[in-house]
């Protein structure tokens, strides 16, 4: 079953922030009815549960809810919202530093991922935010890791989509973190780390390799206060799990991290006490739209430092 984004003109609306799943049936094909066709391709323990999204009229086509009697139209498109596992509520509120007719920029807190993936759908900033907001039509211009506190900007006006994704493509945005991590003696300091990193599918930890490089951050320290010390981090480019993988190749992973310099056994869902200690504090760039410069700044701290 092919699955595709949900255009605006879907006949269902979004649940708690979730956009519903479309379904386009296939051109070739000799179903005598919808619901036949979804039957043929969900699972076999999911059968009960499609008899009853239809005597519900919970799956819609364009021009409304069909029933066990609509006939397969080839190549037509049908609408319906998939059941969810309960999630664990990330307990930290939405705090916004930024909102006008076009842009929402959040000031993320940690354990709560930018877009809905795998198990994490509801607890998601898009979908909280467009929940909250009344944003529908709400979708990000970058995004930040679930671990990973701080800036991050969503795009509230459809047509000034392309606008500022492309600032984030072009890396025309200047994007600065802070980190709390081990001091080392003798490590020299500011340093731009270059290298090239690998991400595999399915593999959670990045490494780095020989080859052309892909991956470059700068690592400035800020203050040091005993066996700890704050620094301001930069990344040139933009992979994933750029900033933790390059601190830990200077042998100063970030505190908490609980994949560098190893991966550690999952915590429980609802384990929030040792966040990692990694803040995206500033973006920078010019409003494609106005021109007008901005500077936003995170009014977040790192727990560890603070403590």
């Amino acid at each position: 079953m092919r699955r595709r984004s949900t255009p605006a003109t879907a006949p269902l609306p979004q649940r708690r922030g979730v956009d519903p799943v479309r379904v386009r049936l296939p051109l070739e094909g000799d179903w005598p009815t919808v619901a036949a066709y979804l039957a043929h391709r969900l699972p076999d323990q999911l059968a009960e549960r499609l008899a009853e999204m239809v005597r519900g009229g919970e799956i819609h086509a364009a021009d409304g809810p069909i029933d066990d009697r609509t006939p397969y139209s080839p190549g037509t498109e049908v609408w319906f919202h998939r059941d969810l596992p309960p999630e664990v509520p990330v307990p930290f509120p939405l705090e916004l530093v930024h909102r006008d007719e076009r842009l929402v920029v959040l000031d993320k807190p940690h354990f709560l991922a930018t877009t809905p993936r795998g198990s994490h759908v509801v607890q998601t900033a898009l979908s909280r935010l467009r929940d909250e907001l009344g944003l529908p039509q709400l979708v990000p211009a970058h995004r930040l890791d679930r671990l990973t506190a701080g800036l991050v900007m969503f795009v509230a006006d459809p047509r000034a989509r392309g606008a500022y994704q492309t600032l984030f493509r072009d890396r025309l945005v200047r994007k600065e973190y802070q980190a709390v991590a081990p001091y080392r003696a003798g490590l020299e300091l500011p340093v731009t780390v270059r290298s090239r990193m690998v991400k595999e599918r399915g593999v959670l930890a990045a490494r780095e390799e020989p080859g052309e490089v892909n991956a470059v951050s700068r690592v400035e320290l800020l203050e040091r206060r005993g066996g700890l010390a704050r620094y301001r981090l930069e990344p040139l480019t933009g992979r994933t799990h750029q900033l933790r993988l390059h601190m830990c190749s200077l042998g100063i992973p970030i505190a908490n991290d609980p994949v560098y310099p190893e991966v550690l056994p999952a915590a429980a869902p609802d384990d929030f006490s040792r966040p990692l200690q990694l803040l995206a504090s500033t973006l920078e760039f010019t409003d494609p739209i106005t021109g007008a410069e901005l500077r936003l700044r995170s009014r977040r701290t790192l727990g560890a430092w603070e403590a």
